[in-house]
């Protein structure tokens, strides 16, 4: 099967901090612990092996399978999580919102691009075993960033009263939803398989988080893939040393900020700036920041209040009700799991820049940071129809516009470039001010206004020329639209845009197969799959 990779730098559609990031750029180091290449886990799997206790190994496994007890998983998963209790097994993570039918394409690529880590370090490192983990957001409280995905140019969305963490919202009215997806898809195999894995996955289970636990596990529950979700009480038990220090001493502000302000200092977007507290407290159709104000603490947008020993008792008795946010979360995982490597997202990596010093002042190891496989699927029709426009799977990431002018230049009869004119009007207006300089400044100033105006007169006249041959040539132009927006839906990557059901109804069971083949999570480049 033909592939091609890109780099991402040349795709248009990543950061200066994440192509940065990738070009190991000298002066991203500081933020980051080690860089994701195979042997640097050698030390990454010594740091955590001393550092994770065999106490928080059985937790872990405990609270896993109590999760998974309603859940019938396979063999692998079984043995992945038995392995869990071994000092020699590490994971290797990814994480997700809840979204509804697993959201955008490239939930498949995070989970892909873990499975196919693990298999890599075990193939370097034998005598250890390797994990991959989907951390499901479940305590995630936006619901409107979840609530839909996207199926043939239209949005199918569940329609429902907001409020608290997703995770627990039970799955009424997604029958609504489920009807509209079945009349979008029609019949056929592929399209009834879809429709079982929805029926059951949200039409049969209670709440948002055992149906997405089912889904996930129903995709990759032959590659061992084991789904945690962090809302449990047993698991927060650990981690109530690190919200105690949270709340009493707000490290977590006092370490991420000067961090974000040196990112920001180096010309990179801060895709995060933290609170005093990162905590949010959780009660019944509920999920509020915790607040300081003169030694007492408040849920914000509650009647909810305690002094500082009333806090701490409830942190004792009720670990569950305490929630991380987005600056906390990380540090959660990393105290719960033997992990050796976070996936994810620019978006992600970049909020993860800014948490390296807090890490190291509560002492808990800071993950390898792997940007996760990005991928543009071409059909075999999409890519003959390329192949006939002679357009590269490079051009192809270009915006329309200039995709549009690059390719009239090239196949026009006429020579739509003026540069040649632009220099001889220059050499001429040279003379021109020579001659000038022999007389008064204003004379000098009249000639460069001149030049000005002849210059963007042929400006002008290049523009036209070229909207006049795109007309000429307009049945080229509309084949090469009509290309890359099937490709780019939205002028947005396809991965961002589609949901995976429509690849599924046209490649069945062979999808993810097909992608655990070609996805190389240490390859650093966008990959073009031809199938």
């Amino acid at each position: 099967m033909p592939s091609d990779c890109i780099p991402f730098r040349d795709t248009n559609y990543f950061s200066s901090l994440i192509c940065d990031y990738l070009d190991q750029k000298a002066e991203l180091q500081p933020f980051y612990n080690r860089f994701p290449k195979l042997e640097n886990f050698e030390g990454q799997i010594e740091d955590k092996g001393q550092s994770f206790s065999s106490e928080n190994r059985k937790v872990l496994v405990d609270s896993i399978k109590n999760q998974y007890k309603d859940v019938t998983y396979s063999q692998a998963t079984e043995e992945h999580i038995n392995l869990l209790k071994k000092n020699t097994t590490f994971t290797v993570t990814t994480g997700h919102q809840l979204n509804l039918f697993t959201g955008p394409l490239y939930f498949l690529y995070k989970i892909i691009s873990t499975i196919n880590l693990t298999k890599i370090l075990k193939e370097k490192y034998p005598k250890y075993d390797f994990v991959p983990i989907y951390w499901m957001a479940t305590e995630d409280h936006d619901f409107e960033e979840i609530n839909y995905f996207n199926l043939f140019g239209k949005k199918i969305q569940w329609n429902r009263k907001d409020g608290g963490a997703v995770g627990v919202f039970d799955t009424k009215g997604l029958d609504k939803v489920f009807e509209i997806f079945s009349s979008e898809i029609g019949t056929g195999q592929n399209a009834e398989r879809l429709k079982t894995l929805f029926e059951e996955a949200y039409l049969k289970h209670t709440t948002l988080a055992e149906a997405t636990r089912y889904l996930a596990n129903e995709l990759f529950k032959e590659y061992g893939l084991v789904t945690v979700d962090g809302d449990d009480r047993e698991l927060k038990r650990l981690f109530i040393p690190y919200v105690e220090k949270e709340l009493l001493d707000q490290v977590s502000y006092k370490k991420v900020l000067p961090k974000a302000n040196k990112l920001g200092e180096l010309g990179y977007k801060v895709q995060v700036n933290p609170r005093e507290i990162n905590l949010f407290y959780l009660a019944e159709g509920i999920r509020e920041r915790i607040i300081e104000q003169e030694g007492r603490y408040f849920v914000n947008e509650t009647d909810i209040s305690w002094s500082k020993s009333e806090l701490l008792k409830e942190l004792h008795e009720f670990p569950e009700r305490f929630s991380p946010n987005v600056m906390m979360r990380p540090l959660y995982q990393e105290v719960i799991l033997p992990n050796l490597c976070y996936i994810g997202g620019g978006g992600e990596q970049a909020y993860w820049f800014e948490l390296k010093d807090f890490f190291e002042e509560v002492g808990v190891s800071f993950p390898i940071l792997l940007l996760r496989n990005s991928v543009l699927i071409q059909s075999q029709k999409q890519a003959d129809k390329i192949k006939k426009l002679k357009v590269s799977d490079t051009e192809l990431f270009l915006k329309q516009h200039e995709l549009i002018n690059r390719k009239v230049r090239r196949i026009s009869n006429i020579d739509i470039n003026f540069d040649p004119q632009r220099k001889h009007l220059q050499e001429q207006f040279k003379a021109m001010y020579e001659l000038a300089k022999q007389t008064d400044v204003t004379f000098v100033n009249a000639v460069n206004a001149q030049e000005v105006k002849q210059l963007k007169g042929l400006d002008m006249l290049e523009k036209r020329l070229l909207k006049a041959q795109r007309r000429k040539l307009s049945d080229h132009v509309k084949r090469l639209t009509t290309i890359q927006n099937e490709l780019f839906p939205n002028q947005s990557l396809q991965e961002r845009t589609l949901n995976f059901s429509e690849m599924y109804l046209e490649y069945g069971e062979k999808l993810i197969p097909t992608l655990i083949e070609h996805l190389d999570p240490l390859s650093g480049e966008f990959l073009v799959l031809k199938c």
